[in-house]
């Protein structure tokens, strides 16, 4: 065996399988855990994906939302143990791999056209 297939295997025990197929323009509720004190709970962070990075075990996406007037972005290894679950709640019509063009934009103009040819479960 050499040392990428050690590395493979490795990574594949932490491979989560529960995880939906995402696309980049989907509106997606990711449950967060957080720890407060000696506590934990999952705190839902909603928003659009604007980029997704990489593959495998590394595998992220990038969710934008806007909170109180201030757009807010947040990284999310989709294969983390942080990551409790995802949820997509609604798939959006993007042409390009990455939407950084929605920082410049504001209101309802950052709003995407709803796609129906991808089922969301």
């Amino acid at each position: 065996m050499n040392a990428e297939e050690i590395i493979r295997s490795i990574e594949s025990e932490h491979l989560k399988s529960d995880l939906p197929t995402i696309y980049v323009g989907d509106t997606v509720r990711v449950g967060v855990s957080i720890q407060e004190g000696g506590k934990e709970r999952v705190q839902p962070y909603e928003g659009t994906v604007i980029a997704m990075r990489n593959g495998g075990i590394n595998e992220s996406i990038t969710v934008r939302r806007v909170f109180q007037g201030v757009g807010v972005e947040r990284d999310f290894l989709l294969h983390a143990p942080r990551v409790a679950s995802i949820e997509v709640i609604r798939r959006g019509k993007a042409r390009r791999a990455k939407l950084y063009y929605l920082r410049d934009r504001v209101g309802k103009a950052t709003r995407l056209k709803q796609r129906f040819d991808r089922p969301i479960k």
